[in-house]
C-alpha cells in the first residue's frame, strides 16, 4: 500500500467518521450526553497525535564476558524494529486484528458498520470495530498515563473513550507511515504471561526471538493479543485450550485472505501449540549472583549519575531498557561461592562474606556470602536466607558490618613507613598498657582512656622487643597501640581515609586509641578495595561494579575507573614486603596459594568477628565471619560452623582458609607475578635493641617445648649453653616436639575477667577499667573461660586449620 493511497483514505475516513460515530452513538446518545452533530464536528478539527512516553523495557545486567545474570523490569519488554519481526508474524497480526490495515486511513469503515449493527441491537457497545491504529492509541494512552485515574479513563468501556480513540487514530495516520504504526503496535501490545511486545512474547512462549517465529508460533501469538489473560499459557490447560482455539481462528483467517493455503492452515491446526515457556525472572532474588546484582541495583538507585532524584533513578532502572555490563568475573565468583559453601552452611547463624576487587581499577570481580539471598518462610529473621547484602555496606543493601580487627594495623604500618621508619625499627613493649595519654583525634581532642587496659597473648602479661615486621607478623596489639601513638592517631586515620576506609553504616570513623585494633565496623568490599591499593602500589580506586551502559538508543557510555595515587609507590612496596611475611613467618604460616601474596588476619576482642584481607598484584579479597544475630551477643566461641567445630574462630582458622581456597581458583588463568622489591636504601637498616636475642630465645624454646623438656628445663638450658649444636640436633632427633606455626600474639581476658567488646557503644571512654585487644592466633584455641575438656582447633603443621578434635596438651601459654 503506498503512502499516497493511505493519505487518500484519510479523507474518506474523515468524511465518514462523523456519520459513523454519530450512528454508533445513537442508541446511547442520551446516556452519553452527545449530539450527533457535535460528534460529527469532532472529526473536522483533529488533535495532535497522543503523547508517547518511552515504553518500559527490561534492564539487563551482564558479566564481564557479556553473559546475562540478572534483569529488572516494570514490564517485560524488549523493543525491536519491524525488520526484526518475522514476515509471517506481521501477516498473522494484521489478518486477525485489522485485515484492511493497509487500505484504510485509521478508521475501518466496514468493521465500524459491523459493530454499529451489533451495538444498535444490544442498546450499547457490545462489539468493537477498532482498527489496529485505534488499538495502538488505546495502548499509548494506558502506557502514558501518569495517574490511576488517567489509566482508568484510557480503558473505560464508553462512547467518549471510543470517539477519543478515533480522533487520535486519524492523527496518528497523518504522523506515521503504516509500517511505523505496525512496528509500534507490535512493541506495545500485551500478549499474556507477563510478555509485553512481540520480542518478549516470542522468548516467553517459545524460547525464541521474534525474527524466528514460524507459522504456528506467529498464529499463536496473534491469537493471544485479543484475550491475553484468558489465553495465558502459564495458567494451565484450560487457558492453553482457549489459546489453541484462537490460534486456529487466526490460521483460518490467514487462509481466507490467501496469505497461506488451506493445506498449510490444516497442517498447522493439526500441530500442538508447542509452548516452551521460558522463565523471565525479574529482580535480584532470582539472579544467579544475587549479592552482586543487589550491589549494582543499589548503585543505580543511589548514584546521582543515573538520575537527579530517587524517583527518576527508579524509573530509569525499571523502564529504561538499559544493558549494563559489569565487572563480575564468573570464574572468581564461582571460586568465592564454592570456598564459602565448603566451610559455612546457609543454615548457620554465623555468616561468611567475601569480596574480590581488581587492583589499579577498583572493579569488583566477585561478591559472595554463605546465605542465600531472599526472605525466609514466614519472614523469619534467622534461616538459610537473608535480605542483607552481606559483602557490601549499608548504601548498597548491606548491614552494619563487623569490626575489622587487626586488618587495620596495616594503616598504622603504612603511616610509620611514610614517616621514615625502617625495616627492623622497633621498641620494647610491656605486657600490658593503658592508653592514658598521647592520643588525639583529627579535631585535636584528647581521646585517651585511662580506664582501658590492653594485653597481649592469653593475658599472660608477657612483653618484649618487637620491630615493625615481628609486630605485624605476630599482630602484637601493644606494639601497634604504641606505634600508633608514636606516629599520631590522626595520621593513621588520615591514611585509612585516603585508602577509601569508611564505616559500613556510613557514619564517621571512630577516632579512638583502639583505631589500629580495628574498632570500626567494615564490609568486605571496602576492606578489599583498601588492600588493593597496596597491590596497585599506592593507587586507590573506588569500588566499581558497572563498566558500560548501553541505552535503548544503542548509545554506549563507558564508566572509567576513579583512581588516585594516595600513597607513594616505595611506601606501598615496603608495606607489601612486610605483609608477605604474614604467610611464611606469621599468622598465616602453612597456608599458601602457591604464588606471591600479602595480607593480614584480624580477630576481634571476645571473638566477636574474624577477618582475612590479602592480595596479589592482580587481585585483592577480604573475607569476614561473624554471627548475623549480633556479634557482641553471639561471639565465635564453642561454635559449630558447617561440619566443623571451633573452640574459637580466628582470622587464620576460617576466613584465612576461605581466602586461600577462593583466590587460588580465581587466579588460575592469571600468570603468577611478584611484587616489586622495596627500596632498601630508604627502608633498610633499622634496629630494635634486644630483638635478635629475644628471637633466638623464642626459637630455642620452640624447639624444646615438650613436657619432659619443661620438667628438666634447667638441665636442658645448661646443655644447650655448653653444646648448642648438639642440643638442637638432639631435640630434633628425639621427635618430642611437634612444631606448631607461630601464632599472632592474642589478647585474651584473664579468667577472672569477663570479655567485654571494646567497641560497644554503651560503654563510653572514661568508664571503669576494662581490657582491650584482639584474639589473634593462626589456629583456634579456647578463649577465656573455655572448658578444658572441649575439643578445639589444633592442626598439624601445614594444615589449613581444621579442627582435629584433639585435647589441648598439658602446658600453659600459647603455642
Amino acid at each position: 500500500m503506498t503512502v499516497l493511497r493511505s493519505v487518500g483514505t484519510l479523507g474518506l475516513a474523515g468524511a465518514l467518521g462523523g456519520v459513523l460515530a454519530a450512528a454508533l452513538a445513537a442508541p446511547v446518545v442520551s446516556g452519553g450526553g452527545l449530539a450527533a452533530m457535535s460528534v460529527a464536528n469532532t472529526f473536522v478539527d483533529l488533535p495532535p497525535a497522543p503523547r508517547e512516553e518511552p515504553l518500559a523495557q527490561v534492564t539487563r545486567l551482564l558479566d564481564k564476558d557479556g553473559r546475562q545474570f540478572a534483569q529488572f523490569y516494570e514490564a517485560n519488554r524488549t523493543a525491536v524494529r519491524l525488520g526484526a519481526v518475522a514476515p509471517m508474524m506481521r501477516k498473522a497480526i494484521v489478518a486477525i486484528e485489522d485485515a484492511r490495515f493497509y487500505e484504510h486511513g485509521g478508521l475501518d469503515v466496514k468493521g465500524t458498520l459491523r459493530a454499529l449493527l451489533t451495538n444498535t441491537q444490544a442498546g450499547g457497545i457490545r462489539q468493537g470495530g477498532s482498527s489496529l491504529t485505534q488499538q495502538l492509541v488505546k495502548n499509548i494512552l494506558v502506557e502514558s498515563a501518569r495517574s490511576d485515574a488517567e489509566r482508568d479513563r484510557a480503558r473505560a468501556p464508553n462512547l467518549a473513550r471510543k470517539i477519543t480513540e478515533l480522533r487520535y487514530a486519524l492523527a496518528l495516520e497523518r504522523k506515521y507511515r503504516k509500517d511505523e504504526i505496525l512496528e509500534r503496535y507490535l512493541n506495545i501490545a500485551y500478549f499474556g504471561a507477563g510478555a509485553h511486545g512481540v520480542e518478549a512474547a516470542a522468548r516467553r512462549f517459545f524460547s525464541t526471538s521474534a525474527s524466528r517465529l514460524n507459522l504456528n508460533q506467529a498464529a499463536t501469538l496473534a491469537g493471544a493479543v485479543r484475550m491475553p489473560y484468558s489465553t495465558d499459557p502459564s495458567l494451565g490447560p484450560e487457558h492453553r485450550s482457549r489459546l489453541k482455539m484462537r490460534r486456529d481462528l487466526v490460521l483460518d483467517r490467514m487462509a481466507g485472505l490467501k496469505q497461506i493455503s488451506q493445506q498449510e492452515a490444516a497442517r498447522a491446526k493439526a500441530a500442538p501449540l508447542d509452548i516452551l515457556l521460558r522463565p523471565e525472572p525479574g529482580g535480584c532474588e532470582q539472579s544467579e549472583y544475587p549479592f552482586y546484582c543487589l550491589y549494582v541495583k543499589q548503585e543505580l538507585l543511589s548514584n546521582p549519575v543515573f538520575g537527579n532524584t530517587a524517583r527518576e533513578r527508579q524509573a530509569r532502572m525499571a523502564r529504561g531498557g538499559l544493558v549494563i555490563r559489569t565487572s563480575l568475573d564468573p570464574i572468581a565468583q564461582r571460586a568465592a561461592d564454592e570456598a564459602i559453601q565448603k566451610h559455612v552452611s546457609p543454615e548457620d547463624t554465623e555468616v561468611a562474606a567475601e569480596a574480590m576487587v581488581e587492583p589499579a581499577t577498583g572493579r569488583i570481580k566477585a561478591m559472595a556470602a554463605s546465605k542465600r539471598f531472599g526472605r525466609n518462610p514466614g519472614n523469619r529473621k534467622n534461616g538459610s536466607k537473608t535480605t542483607f547484602n552481606l559483602p557490601a555496606d549499608v548504601a548498597h543493601g548491606g548491614g552494619q558490618g563487623f569490626q575489622a580487627g587487626s586488618t587495620f594495623k596495616v594503616f598504622t604500618l603504612a603511616t610509620a613507613l611514610q614517616q621514615g621508619w625502617r625495616f627492623g625499627d622497633g621498641f620494647q613493649t610491656p605486657g600490658a598498657m593503658s592508653p592514658s595519654q598521647g592520643y588525639r583525634d583529627c579535631a585535636g581532642n584528647s581521646v585517651n582512656d585511662p580506664n582501658a587496659r590492653v594485653l597481649n597473648a592469653s593475658g599472660e602479661g608477657a612483653g618484649g622487643p618487637h620491630s615493625i615486621e615481628t609486630g605485624t607478623w605476630k599482630s602484637v596489639n601493644i606494639f601497634y597501640m604504641m606505634l600508633e601513638r608514636k606516629v599520631g592517631l590522626c595520621n593513621v586515620v588520615r591514611t585509612a581515609r585516603a585508602l577509601g576506609v569508611v564505616r559500613a553504616d556510613g557514619r564517621p570513623l571512630r577516632e579512638v586509641p583502639t583505631f589500629t585494633l580495628g574498632i570500626n565496623e567494615m564490609d568486605p568490599v571496602t576492606v578489599a578495595a583498601s588492600f588493593a591499593t597496596f597491590a596497585a602500589r599506592g593507587l586507590y580506586c573506588r569500588p566499581l561494579a558497572i563498566m558500560e551502559i548501553t541505552g535503548r538508543d544503542g548509545r554506549r557510555t563507558h564508566v572509567p575507573p576513579a583512581c588516585d595515587q594516595v600513597i607513594e609507590r616505595p611506601i606501598a612496596d615496603a608495606v607489601n614486603h612486610v605483609l608477605k611475611g604474614v604467610f611464611d613467618k606469621g599468622t598465616m604460616q602453612g597456608q599458601s596459594i602457591d604464588r606471591p601474596a600479602a595480607g593480614k588476619t584480624g580477630t576481634n576482642n571476645g571473638y566477636t568477628s574474624a577477618w582475612f584481607a590479602g592480595y596479589t598484584p592482580d587481585l585483592a579479597a577480604a573475607v569476614s565471619v561473624g554471627d548475623i544475630r549480633g556479634s557482641y551477643r553471639f561471639p565465635l566461641q564453642g561454635v559449630q560452623i558447617g561440619d566443623q567445630y571451633y573452640g574459637s574462630v580466628q582470622g587464620a582458622s576460617l576466613p584465612g582458609p576461605i581466602w586461600v581456597e577462593s583466590m587460588g581458583p580465581a587466579l588460575r588463568r592469571t600468570e603468577p607475578r611478584g611484587f616489586p622489591g622495596p627500596d632498601m636504601s630508604r627502608f633498610g637498616g633499622g634496629h630494635t635493641p634486644g630483638l635478635e636475642k629475644a628471637l633466638a630465645e623464642e626459637e630455642r624454646r620452640g624447639r624444646g617445648d615438650h613436657p619432659f623438656v619443661r620438667r628438666h628445663r634447667r638441665l636442658f638450658d645448661w646443655l644447650l649453653e655448653q653444646f648448642p649444636d648438639a642440643g638442637s640436633v638432639e631435640v630434633r632427633r628425639s621427635g618430642w616436639e611437634q612444631e606448631q606455626p607461630r601464632g599472632e600474639e592474642t589478647l585474651e581476658q584473664p579468667e577472672r575477667e569477663q570479655p567485654r567488646p571494646f567497641s560497644r557503644p554503651d560503654r563510653p571512654v572514661g568508664q571503669p577499667e576494662r581490657l582491650i585487644g584482639q584474639l589473634e592466633r593462626p589456629f583456634g584455641r579456647p578463649g577465656s573461660g573455655q572448658q578444658p575438656d572441649r575439643p578445639f582447633d589444633w592442626p598439624t603443621p601445614g594444615s589449613s586449620g581444621h579442627s582435629l578434635n584433639r585435647q589441648p596438651p598439658d602446658r600453659p601459654g600459647s603455642p
